[in-house]
């Protein structure tokens, strides 16, 4: 069974950082695409970033570009997301999901994964 668990949020105050993890099971992720999503209170869910696991190349949305890093450890079968200098508006429920095969331009179509974590919290206060 395909699992995805997410962890590593916490509230930090602005300009903090955090890595949030997501490890999968069940599965061998080095043919997947693994994507980054986030939830504001009030807002839609919506695509932060993305790595393909087989080539290791990352996708960001151009809001987070210089704050956000996705990266992978395949030995841990481990997703990470670092994000850096932290804004009260990265405030959100952010999920790992996967997809298999590589990331191609439209990676943030959510209805293309089909396997999702439950999300871990990160709160922001300024």
């Amino acid at each position: 069974q395909v699992q995805l668990v997410e962890s590593g949020g916490d509230s930090v105050q602005a300009g903090g950082s955090l890595r949030l993890s997501c490890a999968a099971s069940g599965y061998s992720f080095s043919h997947y695409c693994m994507g980054w999503f986030r939830q504001a209170p009030g807002n839609e869910r919506e695509g932060v970033a993305a790595i393909s696991t087989i080539t290791g190349a990352t996708y960001y949305d151009d809001s987070v570009k210089g704050r956000f890093t996705v990266s992978q450890d395949n030995a841990k079968n481990t997703v990470y997301l670092e994000i850096n200098n932290l804004k009260p508006e990265d405030t959100g429920m952010y999920y790992c999901a996967t997809q298999y095969w590589v990331c191609g331009s439209s990676w943030y179509d959510q209805a293309a994964y089909d396997t999702w974590g439950q999300g871990t919290q990160v709160t922001v206060s300024s």
